[in-house]
């Protein structure tokens, strides 16, 4: 908004030319994230409080979590106002890169909302708290994937196929459909991504500070991809393809980071509130949506392994138990976990890692990861 404001009046007044840099808007981004975490955030804070929208904890975990039933969730509410706000000011609304980013991302956390308001809801009433029923998120889910896979597919946002991809390490390597029909297979793949990234942020969503923490950095290696992609002369000097207008997604990167560097000052151990579904679901469907607008979905291996492996925990201890349950006996299952608690970060602390010790080392690997992806830019 800022943009179409003051641009045109930069031959009157030198200094609204630093709106024309996409490094000094991600940083006023980043900037503004922070300010709206720390003016809102103890206002939201105290109201969830008083609305008793309290964290559910899940039986099985960790007595360590026991406590944790009278912290607020829908914390997420600070991480959406930290980052649309920042982003309405300072990027340009007219691009198209940054609008299907945001419309995923209020997407994606509108189900999320839904689903904390019906917990809330049903706990007053004396109801299980079930929240929205597992196949009517999904169904959310994947509407957002395949609205957002069509659109791309029918009307590209840049000069190549709207049903392509990348990989990591080849240069100048664009994974193309061979036949027309098969291109149509892109809107199944983009909503695998979407749906797979937004529920794995949610699973790795349950210790003080894990899941903000983790997709601030995956954010921000991101963010780092489209500065360069969207730039023709940085692409062009490490042999990558250039997106015209991917730029912008920096913005919208350094708005995220900001938002969860801000929602770490009240997440962090011991936390004051929580995320909720409201906002790792928000967080997932940012992190799959900008990698589907960079064609870099391959690319979540790396910057996102920490999710993977934490989905890919709860795949295995449930089917391994299904299984074993099936040939040996309820009991023997019981007894043979291939895990003591999934999501994996609940099995380190059963082993007796404390749960900041967890939390830091999961970020570390994050951040190793990270590096990783970025080492990809040169590798080829």
């Amino acid at each position: 908004m800022l943009y179409s404001l003051l641009v045109p009046w930069v031959r009157e007044f030198n200094a609204l030319n630093l709106l024309n840099y996409i490094t000094f808007r991600a940083g006023a981004a980043f900037v503004t994230a922070l300010l709206v975490c720390f003016v809102l955030g103890p206002a939201i804070i105290r109201r969830l409080r008083a609305m008793a929208v309290h964290q559910v904890v899940r039986e099985g975990t960790p007595d360590s979590h026991a406590g944790k039933g009278t912290t607020p969730t829908m914390g997420g509410l600070i991480i959406l106002a930290a980052t649309f706000i920042p982003v309405l000011l300072w990027a340009r609304l007219d691009n198209r890169y940054v609008l299907l980013a945001v419309v995923v991302t209020a997407w994606m956390g509108a189900i999320g909302f839904l689903d904390d308001y019906l917990k809330l809801k049903q706990k007053r009433e004396g109801k299980k708290n079930e929240g929205l029923v597992e196949r009517y998120k999904l169904a959310g889910q994947v509407l957002c994937g395949l609205g957002l896979g069509a659109y791309l597919l029918l009307d590209p946002i840049s000069t190549l196929p709207g049903a392509s991809t990348t990989l990591p390490f080849f240069k100048y390597v664009l994974l193309v459909p061979a036949a027309t029909w098969a291109a149509w297979l892109y809107i199944p793949w983009v909503t695998f991504i979407l749906t797979g990234v937004s529920n794995a942020v949610n699973l790795t969503d349950g210790l003080d500070g894990l899941s903000s923490g983790l997709v601030a950095i995956a954010v921000l290696t991101l963010g780092i991809f489209a500065y360069i992609l969207g730039r023709i002369d940085t692409s062009g000097y490490l042999q990558v393809f250039y997106l015209a207008g991917a730029g912008e997604l920096t913005v919208f990167c350094a708005a995220i980071v900001g938002a969860c560097t801000g929602f770490l000052w009240y997440n962090a151990h011991p936390a004051q509130v929580f995320m909720g579904d409201t906002g790792s679901l928000a967080l997932g469907g940012a992190v799959g949506a900008i990698a589907i607008l960079l064609k870099s979905e391959f690319l979540l291996l790396f910057v996102g392994a920490v999710f993977f492996a934490e989905t890919m925990s709860v795949i295995l201890q449930r089917t391994v138990f299904k299984y074993r349950r099936r040939k040996y006996g309820l009991e023997y299952a019981q007894k043979h976990r291939v895990f003591k608690r999934a999501p994996l970060h609940h099995h380190f602390e059963m082993i007796g890692w404390p749960e900041t010790q967890v939390v830091v080392r999961f970020w570390i690997v994050g951040i190793l990861c990270a590096i990783l992806a970025l080492s990809t830019l040169k590798l080829r």
